[in-house]
């Protein structure tokens, strides 16, 4: 296993790293994310370049290959993480890209349309003048407002990444 974070008072960086991927996924957990998916993005947040392969990250986690399959399925998905082909050979690599967030972000804009899409039926179905409807309407509001900014927001930090020598 490589080292990953600080050493401090004996504790390896490999100790330090672990005990990251567990509370940083703890955190991921508490948002809601499943348990394993979350620790498996922590781990690859925590490796040096952000890739790791499917039996690296087994071996990291102490999990069998079922869960980091599971796992890595799920974070694919979501858009979190990319699968790659290791050069030469036949296994996955999964990667972290450093502009992470931005790029989860952006891919949600389909499904913000999408939930759009149904809150209007909603709306329409239950009448705008029920409770239902209003509640429905509000939560519509919301996501029309959301995905009107986000694009800006995005823009800003594309420039503010510059700043930072990051893009």
């Amino acid at each position: 296993m490589e080292d990953v974070g600080n050493e401090d008072a004996g504790t390896t960086g490999t100790e330090n790293g672990s005990r990251f991927i567990e509370r940083f996924a703890g955190q991921l957990v508490e948002a809601g994310m499943p348990r394993m998916p979350s620790r498996i993005f922590a781990a690859l947040l925590a490796s040096d370049d952000g890739t790791l392969t499917a039996a690296e990250l087994g071996e990291r986690l102490q999990v069998s290959p079922a869960a980091v399959s599971g796992g890595v399925r799920y974070l694919v998905q979501q858009h979190m993480v990319t699968r790659e082909r290791e050069p030469g050979t036949r296994r996955d690599l999964f990667r972290v890209h450093s502009n992470q967030w931005y790029e989860a972000l952006t891919s949600r804009d389909a499904v913000i349309r999408r939930w759009q899409d149904a809150l209007r039926e909603g709306v329409d179905s239950l009448g705008a003048d029920t409770p239902a409807g209003r509640r429905l309407g509000e939560t519509l509001a919301f996501f029309e407002f959301m995905e009107s900014e986000l694009g800006g927001l995005l823009d800003r930090w594309r420039e503010h990444r510059k700043t930072l020598g990051l893009g």
